[in-house]
């Protein structure tokens, strides 16, 4: 199903299940008792469907939950595709992610049937509802039968309905970096839920964090033999990566094709040791090819849809720069050394920007940027994006060049180390 799809489904048939649900859940309260002590949370089940970027983010909250709960009682619920990062994160054990297929709607109901009987088989008792105002997921929470349940409700704001299924209910904060909000969520569950609205914590004790991902031998050997094939010519200078597209989801956050094709064409006419390799999905191959192909030279290729995400990440260890639309690569590259560019327009670094790494932001000063949020289920009515066609190639250039220079000092300093004592660590 693509997002349009999903979203009418969402606003369709939601609506109406959070309104019965509701009704239900009103309804078994007034019957039951409430005598009963609460006991400590065992099990948390993490409910994030979409974006493997917004998932990177969600690194410290995860670490919470693992020191509450232990790592091994961490689940976590995703659309099949985004289950990739989870797995480098290494926070949730295999065999207990929840991966859900939605090629077409009948076989999204049965993955989710299979994941409600299993989250019940295992009497999770939390719910981390991680999805901004999405009714699905907190419809799957309150299904798990979860007796606690955290999530954003919008109390007197005029924010999308979903009904009152959650037991933990956050006010979202629109002025909050988004790895922090996660980490609050987290928090909740340890709260008192009539303490209205949550979060009532002093965020400046909060540390957001990201790891380093390390690669292994055989995939740094894979990725230095895909180079090999790439690039014929023995070319072994600075590496450069293009991702020109930021997939079908949000088509408001690329940035036109022609400027990668002339960004590409200035950084090998001007640094004549440079490779400029474009990056992509499996689904993005074809387009890919012809960036590399209109920059053309030997020295320009398409590596879309040619590894695997930890082997993009492999890749992204060996490279120099990454120049990337706002989207899940400037997440993966956070987790890496390379020097990330990532471009802003529909969306603000100050809400979802990468935590760690070696990256900086580029954006136009619009009085319309940001349009997509919360609210909208970011959606924007927007039809011209000026935000990313305002940035322009010199722009872009010049932070490249700018960290391409850095790159040539440290080289530098390296084989003068080198030079003056050839073996490192004699006395």
């Amino acid at each position: 199903m693509n997002p349009e799809t999903i979203r009418a489904i969402d606003i369709g048939v939601g609506r109406a299940a959070c309104l019965a649900l509701t009704a239900a859940r009103r309804i078994r309260d007034a019957m039951a008792r409430r005598d009963r002590a609460p006991t400590p949370v065992r099990k948390i089940l993490f409910l994030k469907l979409i974006e493997q970027g917004a998932t990177v983010l969600a690194y410290s909250a995860l670490e919470r939950a693992a020191s509450m709960v232990g790592r091994e009682n961490i689940y976590f619920c995703v659309f099949e595709e985004n289950r990739p990062i989870l797995d480098i994160l290494d926070m949730v054990p295999p065999e207990n992610i929840f991966s859900i297929r939605h090629r077409t709607f009948g076989v999204f109901l049965r993955d989710v049937w299979n994941m409600l009987v299993k989250a019940r088989r295992l009497r999770i008792d939390a719910t981390v509802d991680m999805e901004f105002f999405a009714r699905a997921s907190a419809i799957l929470s309150f299904l798990t039968g979860a007796s606690r349940r955290v999530g954003l409700h919008r109390f007197t704001s005029e924010a999308p309905y979903r009904g009152d299924l959650l037991t933990h209910r956050v006010q979202y904060n629109p002025y909050l970096h988004t790895a922090k909000f996660y980490h609050l969520l987290v928090a909740a569950l340890e709260l008192d839920p009539g303490d209205v609205p949550l979060v009532k914590l002093d965020i400046g004790t909060l540390r957001e964090s990201v790891p380093v991902f390390v690669p292994t031998a055989k995939e740094e050997k894979r990725i230095q033999t895909l180079l090999e094939d790439e690039f014929p010519g023995g070319e072994t200078g600075p590496l450069v990566l293009l991702n020109p597209n930021a997939g079908d989801m949000l088509p408001l956050r690329k940035w036109p094709t022609e400027r990668f094709v002339e960004l590409g064409r200035m950084i090998l006419e001007r640094h004549p040791q440079a490779r400029v390799a474009i990056t992509g999905a499996p689904s993005e191959r074809r387009e890919a090819e012809e960036v590399a192909a209109r920059i053309g030279g030997s020295r320009a290729a398409s590596l879309a849809g040619k590894t695997t995400l930890r082997e993009l990440l492999a890749l992204y260890v060996q490279a120099d720069v990454l120049v990337t639309n706002d989207s899940g690569p400037g997440h993966f590259a956070s987790l890496t050394p390379i020097h990330g560019i990532v471009m802003y327009g529909p969306e603000t670094p100050d809400l979802f920007g990468a935590i760690g790494g070696n990256g900086e932001t580029v954006r136009a000063p619009l009085a319309c940027s940001p349009c997509v949020n919360v609210f909208n289920h970011r959606f924007s009515p927007c039809r011209n994006n000026l935000c990313m066609q305002s940035i322009s190639v010199g722009e872009v250039y010049d932070r490249v060049a700018a960290a391409l220079a850095k790159r040539t000092r440290r080289v530098k300093r390296a084989e003068r180390a080198e030079r003056e004592d050839p073996e490192p660590g004699r006395s």
